[in-house]
């Protein structure tokens, strides 16, 4: 084997929202034999050679900026179909059982290293080695249920990218009635179409780090000031739904697990840290980490819905006052998530770019293949924002779709097939607790779908 720098992560890496895609390189060393060990000395974290490993703050920074975007701008709108009080007992629940899926992957990803004497794996080498080693009958569908995972990246990364397209466009528009200015949001959407495309067009992740460092600064600065404007005058908490109708209640869903989709960052994070013991665990980084992000969302959706009612929009910077200080914070918002675009952008296309290359056969189709793969991905994006210009209802069902899939129905499927049949705990309390997961994901997937596209359709 060469000297070259190998990736650990073969797979590609899946932020969401504002996160860093961070490279993660293994360096193979000559002088260490290559023997091969027994399942009990083989330890993953051990053989991974990180050039740059992060410490436990750095994993826990990463964390939080995979899981804070433009979902909590939406975390209000979210309380507006569950209710003051449901909303709060609901986004806890929510953010206990997406943590608990989080363990779930990492803890399989954990013993499929060990059990095929691999450093690491990514989402959707996890669910290939899953099956390709779990029971007999499910084995052939090894290689179609790693596509499913990646068919569903793909559409929840061009998701995010669709609402980031819709929500730069009608932050814009909003802070551009300030000057009088009044034009249609399909006008913005068209307007910032090169822009994106541009930015769109970066394909080396290192020149997109600094950019999304200066997203991050700017989406904290904007979360502060959000605060300060709706912790002001509070109405009290009569004023507003204690618990709302049931038929809301999968557009609260829809929109919750949009903003709690974070399961993508997860495993890059804990493959690339310098001490991956301390990533799970009671007091790991995760558990901290997910605290603080369900504490942020509870905190903007409870205050967010009780200082504005149910007058609350797709995202709350739409509804702070006219003046100036606010008006900066939706252009400082919508520049934070405009830069992110092509962080989030990246992902569908290192996923799609490789299978459309493989299809091409002349050198005339690969010369000009990846050019067009990215303008039909980013045309998706925009002719989506543009047919469906309403924040709310595309978040919703962004979430239901596809980000319910991967946050609650694959990994409890994961760990009982990596599981199967003798280690599902006593009685198979793990098997019986993963089909409550999956049925809870499946009705949420159904319902918030159904009611995500009626509402869009209503507002169409």
């Amino acid at each position: 084997m060469n000297d070259e720098k190998q990736p650990l992560l073969t797979g590609p890496n899946t932020p969401n929202e504002n996160n860093d895609v961070h490279a993660v390189e293994l360096l193979d060393d000559p002088t260490v034999p290559k023997d091969i060990k027994t399942k009990s000395d083989y330890h993953p974290a051990s053989e991974r050679c990180l050039e740059h490993p992060t410490s436990n703050f750095d994993t826990l920074i990463h964390l939080l900026k995979g899981n804070v975007g433009t979902g909590i701008l939406a975390m209000p709108d979210a309380f507006k179909n569950a209710g003051l009080m449901f909303g709060v007992f609901g986004t806890l629940i929510m953010g206990a059982v997406c943590t608990h899926c989080m363990h779930i992957l990492v803890q399989c990803s954990n013993e499929l290293c060990i059990r095929n004497q691999r450093p690491a794996l990514g989402f959707s080498e996890v669910v290939e080695d899953a099956f390709t080693s779990g029971p007999v009958p499910l084995r052939p569908y090894a290689k179609k249920m790693r596509a499913i995972i990646n068919v569903f990246l793909v559409i929840t990364q061009l998701g995010f990218c669709c609402v980031y397209f819709l929500f730069v466009a009608t932050n814009l528009q909003d802070t551009m009635r300030f000057f009088h200015i009044n034009l249609s949001v399909h006008t913005y959407l068209a307007i910032l179409f090169p822009a994106i495309f541009a930015l769109s067009m970066v394909k080396n992740l290192k020149y997109l780090t600094p950019v999304s460092l200066v997203a991050s600064i700017m989406t904290a600065w904007g979360l502060v000031v959000t605060f300060y404007y709706i912790l002001q005058d509070l109405p009290h908490t009569s004023t507003v739904k204690a618990f709302a109708s049931w038929h809301q209640l999968p557009l609260y869903f829809g929109t919750a697990i949009y903003a709690f989709e974070g399961i993508g960052v997860v495993l890059p994070l804990e493959n690339n840290m310098k001490t991956p013991e301390d990533f799970g665990g009671w007091t790991g980084v995760l558990n901290l980490g997910m605290v603080i992000v369900a504490a942020l969302y509870t905190a903007i959706g409870f205050f967010g819905y009780l200082k504005y009612g149910e007058h609350i929009l797709g995202s709350i910077t739409l509804n702070l006052p006219n003046d100036l200080l606010a008006q900066s914070v939706r252009t400082v918002m919508a520049a934070s998530i405009f830069l992110s675009y092509g962080l989030q952008f990246y992902v569908p296309m290192n996923i799609v770019w490789p299978f459309v290359k493989s299809k091409l056969t002349s050198e005339e189709a690969l010369k000009h293949g990846e050019i067009v793969t990215r303008v039909t991905l980013i045309f998706i994006t925009f002719s989506a924002a543009a047919l469906i210009p309403n924040l709310s209802g595309i978040i919703s069902l962004v979430g239901a779709f596809s980000s319910s899939a991967l946050a609650l129905i694959f990994p409890p499927i994961i760990e009982i097939v990596t599981f199967w049949p003798d280690h599902l705990g006593a009685y198979g309390w793990k098997l019986w607790k993963d089909i409550f997961i999956i049925i809870f994901g499946i009705t949420g997937f159904a319902f918030g779908t159904y009611a995500s596209l009626e509402s869009i359709l209503k507002h169409t």
